[in-house]
């Protein structure tokens, strides 16, 4: 097992070499991970990451059982715009390799408002890579002039609903669905 240093050092020369805007941030334990917009070439790395998620990840997720995600999907989850569709992508260097361990997504649902989604590989949860994630997606929905983001969710999913809290969003009841709660943030 590399120690963190030794992680680190290796993924410096991968992660210089990507090109366009990017974050280098360094979760709880130290290690490194690059932040960057989702971008085409991606597909791949996205599918290979839902297929990697836990199927209650990929539930809490999706708020559905999907196992396989299908091409139509596919294509929603890939279409970004950085205004109104804007999508981060947290990379981690693995034997060479940069692989998907996180993503947070937002899409405009009117003038003002987006609806927001965050999702961590199981094996980097506790680590605050949901934090930094949702942290870039907030700046952007600011800079994008929105004035409140929103998430809906599982009410069962803990994990969300500490981050939404340790962010400021206010957590009410889904008044159409029980099983479901709404975290919103005004920004």
């Amino acid at each position: 097992m590399l120690t963190v240093k030794d992680h680190n050092d290796r993924a410096a020369a991968t992660y210089a070499a990507v090109d366009g805007q990017y974050w280098i941030e360094a979760v709880r334990d130290g290690r490194h991970v690059l932040i960057r917009p989702l971008v085409e070439k991606d597909r791949d790395r996205e599918y290979a990451f839902i297929k990697r998620l836990s199927p209650e990840s990929r539930h809490m997720r999706f708020l559905a059982q999907i196992n396989e995600p299908g091409a139509a999907m596919l294509d929603q989850l890939m279409d970004t715009d950085n205004r109104q569709r804007v999508a981060y992508i947290a990379l981690v260097h693995d034997n060479g390799q940069l692989v998907e361990i996180g993503i947070s997504r937002y899409a405009a649902t009117g003038e003002h408002a987006c609806e927001c989604a965050v999702t961590v590989a199981d094996e980097w949860t506790h680590l605050g890579l949901g934090t930094l994630l949702l942290e870039h997606l907030i700046k952007a929905a600011r800079h994008n002039g929105y004035r409140q983001m929103y998430s809906v969710d599982a009410a069962s999913n803990a994990h969300m609903r500490d981050l939404a809290k340790a962010l400021g969003f206010e957590t009410y009841n889904d008044p159409e669905d029980t099983r479901q709660v709404i975290h919103r943030l005004y920004l």
